[in-house]
C-alpha cells in the first residue's frame, strides 16, 4: 500500500476510537504521547552517547550559504512552529475540564514549557550528534544521528517513533477538531446535526464521523498533489496564522465592545502581550505567504488555493448567518 492508503486507515482506526468512547481515544493519546516523549528522549540519549565518545559522527564539511536574515530566519520559523502547535488547543476541551479556571491555565503553561524544553534538548543533541553541515544535508536527521550512535537497528527503531509521532499529532487532532465542529453546531442551525453528543460514550459522534469523511478527502487531495505533507503545509498557510492574528485582534474588540462581560482569566501585561503577540501573528502570516507564494499544488498557486478555500468559508458563513438570524 502507498503512504495516502496508510494515512487513510489511521484516520479510519482512530476516528473509530474516539466515537467508540472518550475514554479509548484519550487512552490511546495518553500511550501514544508516552512514546512520543521516549523517542524525544532517545534521541538526547543518543547525542550524549556520541559526545563521550561512542558511535561515529558523520565528518564535519562546510555549511551551505542561506539566506539573508530576516527571510530566513521566518522561513525557518514557519516548520518550527508548525512543531510546536498544538499545545494551544487544550483550550479546546475547557467545557470537559473540572475546575476550568486552574486547570486550563496549568494545562497550557506546564505543556509549553514542557514542550519546549524537549525540542530544545532534540536540537542540542542533533547539533552535537551531527553538526550543521550534516543537518543541513539530511532528510531525516533524527534517523541519521541514531545510525550514527547505534547503527542501522537505532536508525530503524526512531523512525518507527516518529511514525508512532504522526499518529498522536492525527489523534489529537481528531479529539479537539471534533469538538470546534460540535460547538459550531451549537452555535449555527444550519450545522445543528453536528452538535450531536453521545452521552453514554462521552464524545460528539456526528462531529467525528463528519470529521473523519473531511480528512479522506484531504489525503486524496494529498496523493493527487504527489506530496502529503508539503501539501498541507501549503493549504493551511494562509489560514493558520490569519486566524491566529484575528484572534488577538479580537481581544482589543471584544474590551470595547464588551468592557462589563466577566472575564475568569487575566492577561498579563495588556496590551503588551497581545500587542506582541500580533505582531508576531502578522510576521509569520508574511513569512508563510511568501514560502507558499513560490509552489503550486496541480498546477494552481498554493497561496491562491488556500485563500480560495477561506474565501468559499466566508460565503458559506455569510449564508449560515442568514439562516442563524432567519
Amino acid at each position: 500500500m502507498g503512504a495516502a492508503a496508510y494515512a487513510a486507515l489511521a484516520i479510519i482506526a482512530l476516528s473509530w476510537l474516539n466515537i467508540r468512547s472518550v475514554r479509548t481515544g484519550t487512552f490511546a493519546q495518553a500511550w501514544l504521547t508516552t512514546i512520543e516523549v521516549s523517542g524525544l528522549a532517545l534521541i538526547v540519549f543518543a547525542a550524549l552517547f556520541l559526545v563521550a565518545g561512542g558511535g561515529a559522527p558523520p565528518a564535519e564539511t562546510a555549511a551551505a550559504a542561506t539566506p539573508a536574515w530576516p527571510a530566513s530566519f521566518g522561513l525557518a520559523m514557519v516548520f518550527v512552529l508548525l512543531t510546536y502547535g498544538g499545545w494551544n488547543e487544550a483550550a479546546c476541551l475547557s467545557a470537559e475540564l473540572l475546575d476550568v479556571r486552574r486547570n486550563m491555565v496549568r494545562a497550557l503553561v506546564l505543556s509549553l514549557l514542557i514542550i519546549t524544553a524537549l525540542y530544545l534538548l532534540v536540537t542540542w543533541a542533533c547539533w552535537k550528534g551531527l553538526g550543521m553541515a550534516a543537518m543541513s544535508r539530511s532528510d531525516a536527521v533524527a534517523a541519521d544521528l541514531l545510525r550514527a550512535a547505534f547503527g542501522a537497528p537505532g536508525a530503524a527503531t526512531i523512525s518507527l517513533v516518529i511514525a508512532i509521532a504522526a499518529l498522536t499529532s492525527i489523534n489529537a487532532t481528531i479529539i479537539v477538531g471534533a469538538r470546534c465542529s460540535y460547538a459550531a453546531g451549537r452555535d449555527w442551525p444550519v450545522l445543528r446535526r453536528l452538535a450531536v453528543w453521545d452521552a453514554r460514550r462521552g464524545t460528539p459522534a456526528n462531529a467525528l464521523r463528519a470529521q473523519c469523511a473531511a480528512a479522506l478527502l484531504l489525503v486524496l487531495a494529498g496523493a493527487w498533489s504527489g506530496s502529503g505533507f508539503k501539501s498541507m503545509v501549503e493549504f493551511t498557510a494562509p489560514v493558520f496564522w490569519l486566524f491566529f492574528l484575528l484572534a488577538g485582534l479580537w481581544l482589543f474588540v471584544l474590551r470595547v465592545r464588551e468592557p462589563a462581560t466577566a472575564r475568569p482569566f487575566r492577561v498579563p501585561l495588556f496590551p503588551l502581550v497581545p500587542l506582541a503577540f500580533c505582531a508576531m501573528c502578522a510576521y509569520m502570516l508574511w513569512s508563510r505567504l511568501s514560502y507558499v507564494y513560490s509552489q503550486s499544488l496541480g498546477g494552481w498557486n498554493a497561496a491562491w488555493v488556500g485563500v480560495a478555500v477561506l474565501a468559499l468559508g466566508c460565503v458559506l458563513l455569510h449564508f449560515a448567518g442568514r439562516s442563524r438570524a432567519a
